[in-house]
């Protein structure tokens, strides 16, 4: 057998080595992609006919003053997630790197550790610790004698948007200052070196050395805390009644979906929402995208 036969041979052997890769995307990716644009412009309950009814349930969103709040809704608690997330990432970041720190590895492991939960677990630990004026807060607020206790967290609706943001942090503030540290480490300690041999103090030295370098780090936080903050569902749907009370304040996007399309057995609707979704998600992406990135190109 001549080398290039041997060489083709060889190389056939990754698509099949790809090939449950590909067979599973299809499957449970590409396929419900694709068929949920295609249920958006039709009417169907899950059991009898479809009909097909054009653009009908598009019109109906621009109609639905309910699909507006969840999306701000959504915004609004992953911001209050996001902001403060990154920059205690950025923070602890910057300790780790410039401060020897015993046992950081055990610290980091900590912080990594309430990601490994399933957000649907969290979300009922949460109710079960503050809903209620018997809930093991309260209990213990009334033992400190905080004057206030019990406190209803979950009347209020600032309030009830605070602990799911808080619960976010919670969770993903730690895999945030992982990947913000992996970038860190990728930084050439040559750079360290001659800033501080030029006289930069940490501070300096981060802001001017270590910023601008990780900047394609945090580009990637960015775009995949929005598509993921977008989508929320397991927590603010666990931490009270799964319909987004007190006056639907935790009522988000993913929530309202599941709410027409397996409640209502609407499923034609809730395909729709899906797309609009899909398209805000998408809209949103990209301006975090050309944001950042204007900013590193200047």
């Amino acid at each position: 057998m001549s080398k290039k036969g041997l060489a083709s041979k060889t190389n056939n052997w990754g698509y099949f080595f790809i090939a449950p890769f590909i067979i599973v995307f299809i499957v449970f990716g590409l396929y419900p992609m694709v068929y949920t644009f295609q249920l958006s412009f039709q009417k169907w309950n899950g059991f009898g006919a479809v009909q097909n009814v054009g653009f009908e349930n598009f019109k109906r969103i621009i109609a639905d003053s309910t699909f507006p709040l969840t999306v701000k809704n959504t915004l609004k608690i992953w911001l209050c997630d996001f902001i403060p997330q990154l920059g205690f990432a950025l923070l602890l970041s910057m300790i780790f790197t410039f401060y020897r720190i015993k046992g950081m590895k055990v610290f980091r492991a900590v912080y990594y550790l309430p990601n490994l939960i399933t957000a649907a677990s969290i979300g009922l630990l949460f109710n079960i610790l503050m809903n209620g004026d018997k809930s093991t807060v309260n209990q213990l607020l009334s033992m400190l004698g905080v004057k206030s206790a019990p406190i209803a967290f979950f009347k209020s609706q600032s309030m009830t948007q605070a602990v799911v943001s808080y619960i976010l942090w919670w969770m993903w503030f730690g895999y945030t200052t992982v990947i913000v540290m992996a970038g860190i480490t990728s930084i050439e300690p040559d750079l360290y070196e001659a800033a501080q041999i030029d006289g930069c103090n940490r501070w300096q030295t981060f802001v001017r050395i270590t910023l601008p370098l990780i900047r394609p780090t945090i580009i990637y936080i960015t775009i995949t805390s929005v598509i993921g903050g977008m989508q929320i569902f397991d927590v603010p749907a666990n931490v009270t009644n799964m319909q987004g009370d007190p006056q639907k304040a935790i009522l988000t996007s993913s929530m309202y979906v599941y709410q027409h399309g397996f409640k209502n057995n609407s499923f034609g609707y809730a395909s729709a929402l899906s797309v609009v979704l899909f398209v805000i998600i998408a809209a949103l992406s990209y301006l975090a995208f050309k944001t950042m990135k204007g900013k590193e190109d200047r």
